[in-house]
C-alpha cells in the first residue's frame, strides 16, 4: 500500500506533473560538522538524527522528493573508509530515515552515484561487476523507495551499467543524470546528445544533468539534450563553483538566481528541478517558488516536427484568443495574406517626441502598416516605447508594434506591463530577449533575465487564452498580434531553427529577420522552417554610409553585411553617393526576396525616413 496520500505514482508524476527535488545532503552533513574527508553515507547509522532533520528542511522549503543520503554508499566507495560490510545497513537505515521524514509530503528516491575507481577500459573495474555492485545498491533500497536518482556521471557507460543494475531487480522509475563541463560534454568527452541516447536506451524513465559548474551549465545541457529525447528533463544544477574563505567554503549562486535558471528551464519544457552541491533549503524554497506557477500543469506530447514540450494547464483554457485578424490591422494583413509593411524609429532620449511624431506622419502617409518601437536598442536609456507607441497612436493614427523585451523586467512586473498594455489598447508586441546591459550607455545595470523570449511568449500567450502566469483563469484576456525575431543568419544555425520551433510551438503570429543583405542566405534559412510556420517579415537596412556598414558587419550582434556590400559602400562613399546606394541595395534585395516573405520591416537609422519611404515605394512597386 502506498505510505503517501498522493495518489499519483513517481511515475505517473514525471510524466504529467513539475516535480521538485531537494538539495545537497552533503554541504548540510558538513555545516553540521562532518568534514569533506569524513563517510557522509556512514551519517545514517551515526548521526541519524542530522540527515531525518535534513531531509525534513528541504520538505518544508518546498521539494516533493528527498533522496537517500547514499550517494557513496557501495562496496568500492565504502572500501575506501573500511565499512563496505556496513553497506546494507546504511542502505536500508538512509531508506527509512528519508521515509520517516517525508510521510506523505512527497517521494523518496534511492540517490546511487558513481563507484569511485574507474571501470573498463580506463580502470580495473569490468562492466560486468559494475553491472552486478550497482545492482547490489538497487536490490536493497528498491522496496524502500519510490525510485531511483543516479547521480553525477561522468562516464556515460557506467551510468548505463547502473541502469542495467537497477532493471535486473526493480522496474520502478529510474532518474539519469549526468554531469558536464562548459563544453556541454562529460568530462570523457561525451556530448550531452551522445549520453541522452544512450541513456535512453538503457531504460531510464528521465534524463537530465546535475552538479557541473552550476545553473548556466546544467540549463544549456538540458536543453540540448531536448532536442533528442522526449523523456522527461532534469535538471539540478550545483550552487556554482566552490570557493574558500577562511577556511570555510562557500558557493556563489544566491537562491534569487536559482529562481530565475528554474523558471528558464520550466518554461522551455523541463519537467524535474532540484539542487546539487552547496544548495540549501533556502535555493530549494526558492525552487519551488519558481515552480508553483506549474504545478497544476502538466506536458503536453511532443509535436511531430521533434520540437519539446512545454508546460501546458491541465485545465481547459478558460478563453479562446480572438481571431488574429480582429485583434490588429497587422493581424489582418497577416491573415489575409496581404503585404505588411512596418518602420523603425527610435524613441527619442528625452521627452520630446515632436520629430517622432512628424517621421511618424510621413511613414503613414506612405503606406505603411505600423511603426515599429524598440525597447532599449542596444542596451541605451530611451523614452518608455509603451508612452511612444500610445502618444503616436493618439496624435497619428498609425498602428504601432512595440518590442518587448525580457532583460528590464521580472516575471511579474512584465504581466502587469503587458495587462497595461492592453488596457491601453496596444496590441501588437514583438518579443526579444533583449541586448545585455555591459552593451549599452550603463554597463553596470542588472538585468533581470527571468525567462528568455521563448518563455514570454508562453506567457503572453496565455494571457491571450486568459490565464495569468501561474496558470489561473483571469475573467478577462489580452488581444495581443504578437511576434518573435528569426536570425536567419545565425553561426549555429540549427540552434535557431529549433529555437524558430519553439517560438512557433509558443503561439506566436508572425517573425521578422535581422536585417537582410544576402538573398541566397535567407532563402536557404526559410527552405529549412517547418510546413505551416507563421508568416515571416524580413528585415530591411537602407545602409546611410560604408560606416554604418562597417558597425552593422562588427558590432550588432546577429547581423551579417557580406564582403561585396561592404565593398560597393566603399566605392559609394568615394564617389560621395553612400546613402543612395544604401537605398539601391535594399530596393535590390526586395527585388529577390520578395516572394519569398509576407512582409518587411524597414530600419530608420537615425530617424531619418526619407530612406524607409524610398524602400516602402520599391516594395509597393515590387507587389
Amino acid at each position: 500500500m502506498n505510505p503517501r496520500h498522493e495518489p499519483e505514482t513517481l511515475r505517473e508524476r514525471l510524466r504529467h506533473r513539475v516535480l521538485v527535488l531537494d538539495g545537497a545532503m552533503g554541504t548540510s552533513l558538513n555545516e553540521r560538522g562532518l568534514s569533506f574527508q569524513d563517510c557522509f553515507e556512514a551519517a545514517c547509522l551515526e548521526h541519524p538524527d542530522w540527515v531525518r532533520e535534513i531531509h525534513a528542511a528541504f520538505l518544508e522549503a518546498g521539494a516533493q522528493g528527498v533522496q537517500t543520503n547514499t550517494f557513496g554508499a557501495n562496496r568500492y566507495k565504502l572500501d575506501k573508509f573500511h565499512r563496505e560490510q556496513e553497506l546494507e545497513q546504511i542502505l536500508e537505515e538512509a531508506a527509512r530515515l528519508a521515509r520517516e521524514a517525508a510521510g506523505d509530503r512527497g517521494f523518496v528516491l534511492g540517490a546511487i552515484g558513481p563507484l569511485g575507481p574507474q571501470i573498463e577500459p580506463l580502470g580495473r573495474i569490468s562492466k560486468l561487476e559494475a553491472r552486478i555492485a550497482f545492482q547490489e545498491v538497487a536490490a536493497r533500497l528498491a522496496p524502500l523507495v519510490d525510485g531511483f536518482s543516479l547521480e553525477t556521471f561522468s562516464n556515460v557507460d557506467e551510468a548505463v551499467e547502473c541502469l542495467r543494475g537497477i532493471r535486473a531487480v526493480s522496474d520502478k522509475p529510474a532518474l539519469a543524470h549526468i554531469t558536464v563541463v562548459n563544453s556541454g560534454r562529460t568530462l570523457l568527452g561525451t556530448t550531452v546528445e551522445t549520453a541522452a541516447g544512450l541513456l535512453e536506451g538503457a531504460d531510464a524513465d528521465a534524463l537530465g544533468l546535475n552538479c557541473s559548474t552550476g545553473p548556466r551549465a546544467v540549463l544549456e545541457g538540458a536543453l540540448r539534450m531536448a532536442q533528442v529525447t522526449e523523456l522527461p528533463l532534469s535538471a539540478r544544477p550545483n550552487a556554482g563553483m566552490p570557493r574558500e574563505v577562511d577556511g570555510r567554503v562557500f558557493f556563489e549562486s544566491s537562491s534569487d538566481y536559482f529562481a530565475r535558471f528554474a523558471r528558464r528551464f520550466l518554461q522551455a519544457g523541463g519537467h524535474i528541478v532540484g539542487g546539487c552541491c552547496g544548495t540549501t533549503p533556502e535555493h530549494v524554497r526558492a525552487l519551488a517558488g519558481a515552480a508553483r506557477g506549474f504545478q497544476a500543469g502538466t506536458v503536453s506530447a511532443p509535436p511531430p516536427s521533434g520540437t519539446r514540450p512545454r508546460a501546458e494547464v491541465v485545465a481547459e483554457r478558460p478563453l479562446r484568443p480572438l481571431p488574429l485578424e480582429q485583434r490588429s490591422e497587422l493581424g489582418r494583413e497577416l491573415r489575409s495574406g496581404g503585404r505588411s509593411i512596418s518602420v523603425e524609429l527610435l524613441p527619442p532620449h528625452t521627452p520630446d517626441m515632436s520629430r517622432v511624431i512628424e517621421a511618424a506622419q510621413a511613414i503613414k502617409e506612405a503606406g505603411a502598416t505600423c511603426v515599429n518601437l524598440p525597447d532599449g536598442p542596444r542596451a541605451s536609456a530611451r523614452l518608455s516605447n509603451t508612452a511612444a507607441a500610445v502618444i503616436l497612436e493618439r496624435e497619428v493614427g498609425l498602428e504601432t508594434l512595440v518590442h518587448y523585451c525580457c532583460r528590464d523586467r521580472n516575471l511579474l512586473g512584465m504581466q502587469s506591463d503587458l495587462m497595461g498594455a492592453e488596457a491601453l489598447g496596444l496590441r501588437n508586441l514583438l518579443v526579444i530577449t533583449g541586448d545585455p546591459p555591459y552593451k549599452g550607455n550603463y554597463p553596470d545595470v542588472t538585468a533581470v533575465f527571468d525567462v528568455d523570449s521563448i518563455g514570454l511568449c508562453n506567457v503572453i500567450d496565455h494571457l491571450n487564452h486568459g490565464l495569468d502566469l501561474g496558470g489561473n483563469a483571469m475573467k478577462a484576456q489580452t488581444h495581443f498580434c504578437f511576434g518573435a525575431a528569426f536570425n536567419h543568419t545565425a553561426v549555429d544555425l540549427q540552434r535557431e531553427l529549433s529555437r524558430f520551433r519553439w517560438k512557433a510551438l509558443a503561439g506566436v503570429n508572425f517573425f521578422i529577420t535581422q536585417p537582410v543583405f544576402d538573398a541566397e542566405a535567407l532563402e536557404a534559412a526559410l527552405a529549412a522552417l517547418p510546413d505551416g510556420h507563421p508568416p515571416v517579415l524580413a528585415g530591411l537596412w537602407p545602409l546611410r554610409s560604408l560606416r554604418n556598414a562597417e558597425f552593422l558587419a562588427s558590432e550588432v550582434p546577429g547581423v551579417v553585411v557580406p564582403d561585396a556590400v561592404i565593398e560597393r559602400m566603399r566605392r559609394a562613399d568615394e564617389a560621395g553617393n553612400p546613402a543612395a546606394e544604401g537605398v539601391a541595395i535594399a530596393a535590390e534585395t526586395v527585388g529577390r526576396i520578395s516572394s519569398m516573405v509576407q512582409g518587411f520591416q524597414i530600419a530608420a537609422p537615425f530617424n531619418q525616413v526619407q530612406p524607409a519611404l524610398e524602400v516602402i515605394e520599391a516594395i509597393q512597386q515590387s507587389a
